[in-house]
């Protein structure tokens, strides 16, 4: 489990700054863009015009709540820049491709100057992605001044204890610092420092200036739980624990309230909720139905030249698993002989497999895919998901490759972040497998739509196509 996510709440203030400066880099990025336009284009009216304020006013709205959704001032002190820098480049751009949207709606996008928009565009990456350097390399210094730091106790000298000091004080930028550890007993890590047994936390409470509690405790160190117990019920100040889950699986974790229990939720797909479900339900319709309507004649001239080149079905018909273990009947376009499979189904010898003439073109071009457009009509498979596998395979593999099994939280899918990275047909399947949990773990239709660009790009010339 990523301690990162259990550091939350802190930095609050930080994030309403960060929309004001925000909101600050929109207006003053307009204004200098309008100025710009004005020097080496064409003259535009600088601040005497209130068309100009409706797209600030609305530009700040929609970057604050893409960003808001994005996470992005949420934990933004723990969070590594690089991922910091994208979530705001992703906002930024989304924001004036819906501006640019509205003004089509509105036929005010002709009035509109493109250059001028394209200029403030740079201008408010250039301003917002300076701000948040700025106020980052700010709070670096600070840090390392000890100022606005949270200084931490973490009970427990253990595995747990120490991956959690080790990731809070490896990020620069965090307010929140490990101060020490207490336990009953010695550590086995030489890079742990035990500052006292767990009846004298009140003592190193005052001596070392503490503001928070963490409970960080291996397995061995529970039979202390009662006592730790005693010993917080009577101190003042934050006490947060964080469980001992690196062992598990995690997908989509999170702790919830039930009944007044804390409740944590150790994998969970994303489709569990209904808005999700009928999103993704309602972007596999659109978009298979543009695209069956688009490649029908191909799919015929296929049809044609699979009958007139070889003995056999069109189409092949293979049984494979999706969604919550449901099988279902995918459909191909037949590639291979009609006796290629007498012997028995084995794993990875799609290169061994007797194809028909016009097969291992198919392969290569994944042209042979296309009537898994028609699974996806029926509700079998998504445009966008981890490639299904025949329940064979997914028997043997379920208790050889660690989260196999959750890969089929989602549905199946034509393609996936595994195969545009170019983990396909015969390929290490650990990896694919990496892909796909990532995959549920940052599933949105933004993501969805940038696999599905990325698979015209990548997705049709594939010496690995299975």
């Amino acid at each position: 489990m990523s301690t990162l996510s259990s550091l939350k709440g802190y930095s609050s203030s930080i994030g309403f700054l960060l929309k004001l400066l925000d909101a600050a880099a929109i207006v003053i990025s307009g204004l200098l863009s309008q100025i710009l336009y004005s020097a080496y284009f064409e003259k535009m009216p600088i601040l005497d015009n209130s068309l100009y304020i409706i797209p600030f006013v609305l530009s700040m709205l929609i970057l604050e709540t893409i960003l808001t959704l994005l996470k992005s001032y949420q934990n933004w002190l723990v969070t590594p820049l690089k991922r910091e820098l994208k979530k705001v480049l992703t906002g930024i751009t989304l924001t004036f491709l819906i501006l640019l949207s509205l003004a089509f709606i509105i036929n005010a996008l002709d009035s509109t100057p493109r250059k001028w928009v394209f200029i403030w565009y740079l201008c408010t990456i250039s301003l917002i992605i300076t701000s948040r350097i700025l106020v980052r390399l700010y709070f670096q210094e600070s840090n390392k001044r000890g100022k606005h730091i949270e200084r931490i106790l973490i009970v427990g000298n253990g595995k747990l204890a120490k991956q959690v000091s080790d990731t809070i004080n490896s990020i620069a930028s965090s307010n929140v610092k490990a101060i020490g550890f207490i336990s009953n007993h010695s550590s086995e890590y030489d890079t742990i420092d035990t500052i006292g047994n767990i009846n004298q936390i009140h003592s190193v409470i005052k001596n070392e200036k503490i503001s928070q509690i963490w409970i960080a405790l291996s397995p061995n160190e529970l039979p202390f739980i009662k006592e730790i117990q005693t010993e917080l019920s009577t101190v003042t100040i934050s006490v947060k624990m964080i469980p001992d889950l690196f062992g598990f699986q995690l997908l989509n974790h999170s702790v919830s309230d039930v009944a007044g229990m804390p409740i944590i939720s150790l994998t969970t797909s994303p489709m569990q909720d209904f808005k999700n479900r009928f999103l993704k339900r309602a972007e596999d319709i659109v978009f298979a139905s543009v695209i069956l309507l688009l490649i029908s004649p191909i799919m015929w001239v296929l049809a044609i030249l699979i009958k007139l080149t070889s003995k056999g079905p069109v189409f092949y018909r293979q049984e494979r698993v999706s969604w919550n273990d449901k099988k279902f009947q995918m459909l191909k376009f037949r590639s291979m002989t009609t006796d290629s499979e007498k012997e028995g189904v084995t794993w990875g010898n799609a290169h061994t497999k007797k194809v028909t003439v016009l097969g291992k073109f198919l392969r290569q071009t994944s042209l042979d895919e296309l009537p898994q457009f028609i699974n996806v009509l029926k509700g079998d498979m998504s445009i966008i998901g981890p490639r299904p596998e025949r329940s064979v395979f997914v028997e043997k593999f379920k208790y050889e490759i660690p989260g196999y099994m959750q890969k089929h939280m989602v549905k199946a899918g034509i393609s996936g972040w595994a195969q545009v990275n170019g983990w396909r047909g015969d390929t290490d399947l650990k990896k694919r497998i990496e892909c796909d949990l990532y995959y549920i773990e940052n599933w949105s239709i933004w993501f969805d739509i940038k696999i599905m660009l990325l698979t015209i790009v990548k997705g049709f010339n594939n010496i690995n196509a299975k």
